[in-house]
């Protein structure tokens, strides 16, 4: 129970804005062993962080990312909307897993590759999304550590898993029993479950044995953690 990983989810979003420098370093703070967070392309190319197709929910911008330059999105946020580049920069010696939502392709995934790889930090993040998305990561990187997020209860195919070479299997927390979790550990992977943010939600987690828990609570869990 106490080796669990602790994810911070988006950093901490129920203190700081998610996906914000000052939302990761609030959950390294209060002792997160990872943090999430999730990647897009600008229409320029520059991977930046932001998990919504548009700047609305979090910036009160109705413009797609995909239609704004790098520098576009610094003026309308003020600069608060960080590159990828200056997440790892802020979030130096711990490990980031990269979400990358939507469907990027091959070369929007090595954009992200490249740029993990110019920062240095190969060694400390690792990648996670659905299986097109991980295939696309898979060609960049041969190398890469994977989470492949999983929706469903249906086995992963074998030709896919193959193709991917995942360590971990990313479940929704509703999803995971006892079953799955013995299913995953004997097949030799690692697992891994988004987001419980509920006491009750984590202890069981805890109780079934997963590897690593993605969470909007990261603190919650910690002093679960402690507990014992």
């Amino acid at each position: 129970m106490q080796n669990v990983t602790a994810v911070a989810h988006r950093g901490d979003p129920y203190r700081v804005r998610e996906n914000t420098l000052a939302s990761l370093r609030s959950a390294l703070d209060l002792g997160a062993d990872a943090v999430e967070i999730d990647v897009r392309l600008t229409r320029d190319g520059v991977p930046v962080l932001l998990h919504d197709e548009t700047l609305r929910r979090l910036w009160e911008h109705d413009r797609p990312l995909r239609s704004l330059s790098a520098a576009e999105v610094r003026e309308l946020t003020g600069g608060r909307v960080p590159t990828l580049a200056q997440a790892l920069a802020a979030t130096e010696g711990s490990r980031v897993m990269v979400d990358l939502p939507g469907t990027p392709g091959v070369r929007a995934a090595r954009r992200i590759v490249d740029a993990v790889r110019a920062c240095g930090a190969g060694d400390r993040v690792y990648y996670c999304a659905g299986a097109e998305a991980m295939l696309a990561v898979r060609a960049a990187d041969p190398a890469a550590e994977i989470a492949l997020t999983r929706t469903t209860l249906a086995p992963p195919r074998p030709a896919l898993l193959e193709a991917i070479r995942p360590r971990w299997l990313n479940y929704r927390f509703s999803l995971v029993d006892r079953a799955l979790a013995e299913r995953v550990h004997r097949d030799g992977r690692l697992l891994s479950v988004w987001t419980p943010d509920t006491r009750r939600s984590m202890r069981r987690l805890l109780e079934l044995g997963v590897d690593s828990i993605t969470t909007n609570r990261v603190d919650t869990l910690i002093a679960l953690r402690k507990a014992g």
